[in-house]
């Protein structure tokens, strides 16, 4: 078995900290992709290098989609 040294797995894993996603609020089983149920709100969670802790709420995926890929500031222009 080839098992990664546990250092690589640490690197990796801290790269990703503070990382956000949106999940939307949906009951039940019922799907919950991103693109579907555009109107639904979601919850903002941002991973702290061991769970998903409650980060922000937006109203829908516009807006959600604002708070997780927000404009570039100082881009330069061609």
């Amino acid at each position: 078995m080839d098992d990664e040294p546990l250092s690589q797995w640490a690197e990796r894993r801290d790269e990703r900290i503070g990382q956000l996603r949106a999940v939307p609020l949906v009951t039940g089983d019922g799907p919950r992709a991103s693109h579907l149920n555009p109107d639904t709100p979601r919850a903002i969670q941002r991973w702290n290098g061991h769970l998903r802790e409650p980060h922000g709420f937006a109203a829908n995926l516009a807006e959600a989609r604002r708070i997780l890929f927000p404009p570039h500031r100082g881009r330069l222009r061609p």
